[in-house]
């Protein structure tokens, strides 16, 4: 009995061996096939989130089912070869009901299987009530203005960029030539008439660039949310205009206006107030404009010496000692200067200039008491 017992188990030991090593030599696998597609809605939309199921019994039951992204775009795989119904659901669809069905798609081993699911197909419309139908069209219509009011707007952005670079060029010509045309397609652009007007300046034809940035003033204002970089800049342009046109209380008036407008530029507006005064001879103008841009930006070095320029043309000279006799103020604006600027552009005029007054040029610049 003992004898018998071991063969017993040794018997189940071999078959357990031998089956093990069946086990260990795989079935041969069926090829299997692959496929993708988009969905797009009765208006040609790319139609998504949802669900793509292929089904051998009219969408009652689906062998597999692969989903649909936002996109529309779908793709799938592991497909045993066949015929199949590619129906098409959303997450709202009830159940046992599709959205569209592409019926009798043939699936070959091996293949990456092309299906769309496009229900802007006459077969598909053909199924719609009139009223679907209806407003069908009348998405069209308003998707094709849409596109087309887009491919204007691209079209107007390249011509504002290239406007942009002939101005920094000073190819005003060629940038005017390209705002005139897109300010008559769009009157409503405030960019185009911005670019406009300073291709304009560029062209001192003052008038016309007057008229752009105003124009370009009020449609801002008249925006939900109005640009005050794009304002500010219209009046400090407007301002530039003014001074190089001897209307310098208007002048003043545009850059302060500027300034309110976008405060964060204070400082750039009033500086640039003061170099356009500068550039004009305008001197008594020039003063209280480098007042404003020292007081919004006291770091800048250059309204400081702007000021004393303003002033040093007051200078008087004494009859006894032949010396410069600098006005109230244009010294300590010269010592503010070479204190922010020791080596600037204008450091060795400063000198010379305090050097024939006989000041002292301080090391620290001291506010005169008051």
């Amino acid at each position: 009995m003992k004898l018998k017992t071991l063969l017993s188990l040794a018997g189940t030991a071999l078959l357990s061996v031998s089956i093990a090593g069946m086990a260990q030599t795989p079935a041969p696998t069926a090829p299997t096939a692959k496929i993708h597609g988009h969905v797009t809605d009765p208006t040609g939309v790319p139609k998504g989130p949802g669900t793509i199921g292929l089904s051998t019994d009219q969408g009652h039951t689906y062998k597999y089912t692969f989903p649909v992204n936002a996109s529309g775009d779908f793709t799938g795989d592991g497909i045993a070869p066949g015929t199949y119904s590619v129906i098409f659901k959303l997450p709202e669809t009830p159940e046992g009901k599709f959205v569209d069905e592409i019926d009798n798609v043939k699936i070959a081993a091996g293949e990456d299987v092309k299906q769309d699911v496009d229900m802007s197909r006459q077969a598909y419309l053909d199924k719609m009530t009139p009223e679907q139908k209806k407003q069908v069209e009348e998405f069209k219509k308003k998707n094709a203005e849409i596109m087309k009011g887009n491919q204007v707007i691209k079209s107007l952005n390249a011509d504002l960029g290239a406007a942009r670079t002939a101005n920094h060029d000073k190819k005003y010509d060629q940038a005017e030539t390209l705002m005139l045309k897109d300010t008559a397609a769009m009157p409503t652009g405030e960019l185009l008439w911005y670019e406009l007007g300073v291709a304009q300046i560029g062209l001192k034809k003052y008038e016309d660039a007057t008229t752009d940035f105003k124009k370009t003033i009020d449609l801002g204002n008249a925006d939900k949310k109005p640009n005050p970089e794009l304002i500010g800049g219209a009046y400090s342009s407007l301002g530039e205009i003014y001074a190089r046109t001897n209307k310098a209380a208007d002048a003043a008036a545009a850059y302060d206006q500027a300034a309110k407008t976008n405060p964060a530029k204070a400082g750039f507006y009033y500086f640039n107030e003061a170099v356009v005064f500068q550039q004009v001879g305008n001197t008594d103008a020039l003063g209280p404009a480098a007042d404003k841009a020292i007081a919004a930006d006291p770091k800048n070095p250059i309204p400081y010496y702007l000021k004393g320029q303003a002033l040093v043309t007051k200078a008087a000279e004494d009859p006894k000692t032949h010396k410069i006799v600098l006005p109230p103020g244009c010294a300590e604006a010269y010592e503010k200067y070479l204190d922010l600027a020791p080596n600037g552009q204008f450091a060795n005029d400063v000198k010379d200039i305090l050097a024939q007054s006989n000041q002292t040029i301080e090391s620290k610049y001291k506010a005169s008491k008051k």
